[in-house]
């Protein structure tokens, strides 16, 4: 690093930040943006850009004027752990179902802490978050996600003749 940079660290998130942001307000810019009170599908995808491009500049700045501590290693399993996470759940949502697609996410996502222990308390707050998200989701906003997907449709029927 040049003798400019103080927090490496923060110079990279930023840098990270910034280019994530600017990608995605390239891309959202094929989207119609509407106005606040009829918001078109780009006006979340360019807000949420912005908010990342400004949290990344934040940090830019930071890096030079904080003292900050080196860039020493990149943690690889923690970061396949979480990209992973996102696409099993892409791929999981029309297929296993919103269920199911939550529970791999959350729990792809949690193991890549090392901190995560599958106890009690965890499932408990899986199930929740799950209920949570259905709720809001499905039922609140009648967003089309199958909760329970074509894959484990005959499952029910199976589940359905054992009564």
């Amino acid at each position: 690093m040049t003798r400019w940079i103080t927090s490496p660290r923060d110079f990279w998130t930023g840098l990270i930040y910034v280019g994530l942001g600017a990608g995605s307000l390239w891309l959202a810019l094929g989207y119609k943006f509407g106005t606040v009170g009829r918001m078109g599908p780009g006006y979340f995808p360019r807000v949420l850009a912005v908010i990342l491009i400004a949290i990344g500049l934040v940090s830019l700045f930071r890096a030079f004027f904080s003292k900050g501590e080196p860039v020493t290693h990149i943690a690889f399993k923690p970061l396949l752990m979480i990209v992973g996470a996102i696409v099993a759940y892409g791929l999981l949502v029309h297929t296993a179902g919103l269920i199911v697609a939550l529970l791999v996410l959350i729990l792809m996502g949690a193991a890549a802490s090392s901190q995560f222990r599958f106890d009690v308390k965890a499932i408990f707050g899986m199930v929740l978050l799950v209920a949570a998200c259905s709720a809001v989701f499905v039922k609140g906003l009648g967003l089309p996600i199958p909760l329970v997907g074509p894959w484990l449709q005959p499952l029910l029927g199976v589940l359905g003749t054992l009564r």
